[in-house]
């Protein structure tokens, strides 16, 4: 499980920095410049990233079961991944009532997905994994939102039509992702 926590850590701690360190951050931008520190930041994340995939992967066939969720919470799951990718999609779409409404809908679509997933998954790695994202998430998305009312930052209104892309493209998102990529990349499949 070891390689599971290290990109868990250089993963979050890289995610993390704007939240508890951002004068640092920006003292770094200042120095490095814009462009090398944003290249610094994407080859710590597809670092962290990997080793989270191959991490867990490699944790999954050693861990232990802590507790064994009932069917019930798999269908739970399949309704909290369905909003979840909603929010992660109105973080990308301009003008959507969502990010109006939640500010920081990638952040707060994060600890839902990662939520879901602690419901229905009773194993140590699975736990680590997602308990560690719910953490990272909920931290994040509450510091965000303080953020927000200091510096007295406001997010433009939803449109109907931002609304209507936002939903329909996160659903489509899903279907697809649960329907057809989720078994070949994770190796479980959600509907079969």
């Amino acid at each position: 499980m070891i390689y599971l926590l290290a990109g868990l850590i250089v993963f979050l701690g890289a995610h993390s920095i704007h939240l508890f360190a951002n004068d640092w951050r920006v003292a770094q931008i200042e120095r490095l410049g814009r462009r090398r520190w944003k290249m610094l930041y994407a080859l710590t994340s597809v670092v962290g990233l990997v080793l989270i995939i191959w991490g867990f992967g490699v944790a999954r066939r050693e861990a232990s079961m802590l507790w064994f969720p009932p069917v019930g919470l798999h269908h739970a799951t399949e309704l909290f991944t369905l909003i979840s990718f909603i929010l992660l999609t109105a973080a990308d779409v301009p003008r959507n009532p969502f990010k109006a409404w939640v500010h920081h809908p990638m952040v707060l679509g994060t600890a839902i997905w990662a939520l879901g997933h602690l419901l229905s998954n009773g194993s140590s790695a699975d736990i680590l994994l997602f308990g560690a994202f719910f953490i990272w998430s909920t931290a994040s998305f509450v510091v965000n939102l303080q953020r927000d009312r200091r510096d007295g930052i406001l997010y433009p209104a939803g449109t109907p039509r931002g609304a209507i892309i936002t939903v329909v493209a996160g659903i489509v998102a899903w279907i697809v992702f649960a329907f057809w990529l989720h078994g070949p990349l994770i190796g479980v499949r959600p509907f079969a």
